[in-house]
């Protein structure tokens, strides 16, 4: 298995290689590089496409996980990048995924080519939400996960009913306790980067679903707005990890932008 010892981590990651432009999959809390795997499918035979599991996710995830921020983890994306011999790439980053690529095109301006930005934002959670999600991360982490509260996580990221939620949920129920609480630290505590946003000049995709219940509709207009060249599309029955959810609409907008690129 493709592990890069960089910074101090483990990082898992997968690497189709080739010649095509690089684009480099980040994912959001709780999920790992597999949430890619409908983007990765639809781009490979085109683009080298980079899919890594983040700090205490997936199989990067160890027994201890000491304090990060979210510039440590866009630290490590570019440390990855720079290890595959990357020299510039297209950021894709979904929520959690999002933030470090913010972060990572502010601190390493030089290695974006530009950014594709899922149901995700710029400012911080909202504190209306903040008491529910610490209650069902100490509950989970003392006392194992629920199926009521699986079932809430499925219903906020993956959205109603869909099909592959077992094996996400499966997944979830292997976190150990150190890794499931920091990560939700670093996310509950990152700071709000909506006043830098209009340092960043690369063109950017915003992509959100209208029915995401984690991050409103209105952050992704925020975003979209507060960077030099974005554009943003809504994905019609879209929740959380619409990328994952709804390919069938995610897939060629991604395509689109691209193929734009110069």
């Amino acid at each position: 298995m493709p592990y890069a010892q960089l910074n101090g981590q483990k990082l898992y990651y997968e690497d189709t290689g080739g010649s095509g432009p690089a684009v480099i999959f980040s994912h959001g809390l709780l999920m790992d590089q597999n949430m890619f795997a409908p983007q990765v499918a639809a781009l490979k035979d085109r683009y080298r496409c980079i899919a890594w599991d983040e700090r205490g996710h997936g199989r990067t995830a160890g027994d201890a996980l000491a304090p990060f921020s979210y510039y440590d983890s866009a630290d490590d994306l570019a440390a990855l990048l720079e290890h595959l011999g990357v020299a510039r790439a297209v950021l894709a980053g979904m929520s959690q995924g999002g933030f470090l690529s913010l972060r990572c095109a502010l601190r390493h301006p030089r290695l974006v080519r530009a950014l594709i930005l899922i149901d995700t934002q710029a400012g911080q959670e909202d504190p209306a939400k903040m008491p529910g999600y610490r209650q069902m991360m100490d509950i989970w982490s003392s006392q194992g996960l629920p199926d009521a509260i699986a079932d809430t996580i499925e219903q906020i990221i993956l959205g109603e009913g869909w099909a592959g939620a077992a094996e996400w949920k499966a997944k979830w129920r292997g976190w150990k306790a150190v890794n499931l609480l920091q990560s939700f630290h670093t996310l509950s505590e990152r700071d709000d980067i909506t006043a830098k946003l209009g340092q960043i000049a690369v063109p950017a995709l915003v992509i959100h679903g209208d029915r995401d219940l984690a991050i409103p509709v209105e952050r992704a207009r925020i975003l979209a707005q507060g960077l030099q060249q974005a554009k943003l599309e809504l994905i019609a029955g879209g929740g959380h990890a619409a990328n994952l959810t709804h390919p069938d609409q995610v897939n060629p907008l991604i395509e689109k932008f691209l193929a734009g690129l110069h």
